[in-house]
């Protein structure tokens, strides 16, 4: 009768404890360096959304790699790898976006230079062109990061007016950044 019920719980443990590892993964789209590297940027939005462009900037480096050399077998399925990584990253960076407007979190510096590179990793994922093999990633990628240009340019307006009116929170943000881990 203890058998069942032991094998049960460890069972239940060994799926929460993996689905807590995936979850910082995000499927696999980023490496543990990545992952290491967005959690020592955590205490700033600002250094945060630079880590997260590098990590876009270098999926699209892959991409462009992909499309100069010559189509060999496993050209597709890199392709689609890459692309999904982007999407998936983009998507991931769409939520701390919108966290980050929720909660009023300074991001205004960041914002110009992100929606820059929306437009040149979109570019980079269309030069791809389509190919039945990856077209559903590479819409999902370009759909996401549509997205992220238009919550990045929505962020430049609200900031703009919410920091003009409450300049007291301008300033709370200011501490945060020059102390990163002062409480959020």
């Amino acid at each position: 009768m203890r058998w069942p019920a032991a094998f049960g719980c460890a069972f239940l443990l060994a799926v929460s404890l993996g689905g807590a590892a995936r979850a910082q993964d995000t499927d696999g789209a980023m490496s543990q360096a990545e992952i290491e590297s967005l959690r020592d940027a955590s205490y700033v939005p600002v250094d945060k959304i630079k880590a997260f462009e590098k990590m876009l900037d270098d999926r699209e480096h892959r991409i462009d790699g992909l499309l100069k050399m010559s189509r060999g077998p496993d050209f597709a399925f890199e392709m689609h790898d890459a692309m999904d990584q982007m999407g998936s990253i983009a998507d991931e960076l769409n939520d701390n976006l919108d966290d980050y407007n929720n909660k009023h979190r300074d991001v205004r510096k960041a914002l110009p230079k992100l929606l820059q590179e929306i437009d040149r990793w979109s570019t980079s994922l269309r030069a791809a062109g389509d190919d039945e093999r990856y077209k559903v990633v590479r819409k999902i990628a370009l759909d996401t990061l549509a997205d992220m240009h238009s919550i990045a340019q929505e962020m430049q307006t609200t900031q703009a007016a919410y920091f003009k009116e409450h300049p007291e929170a301008e300033k709370l943000e200011k501490k945060r950044a020059s102390d990163p881990h002062t409480p959020q």
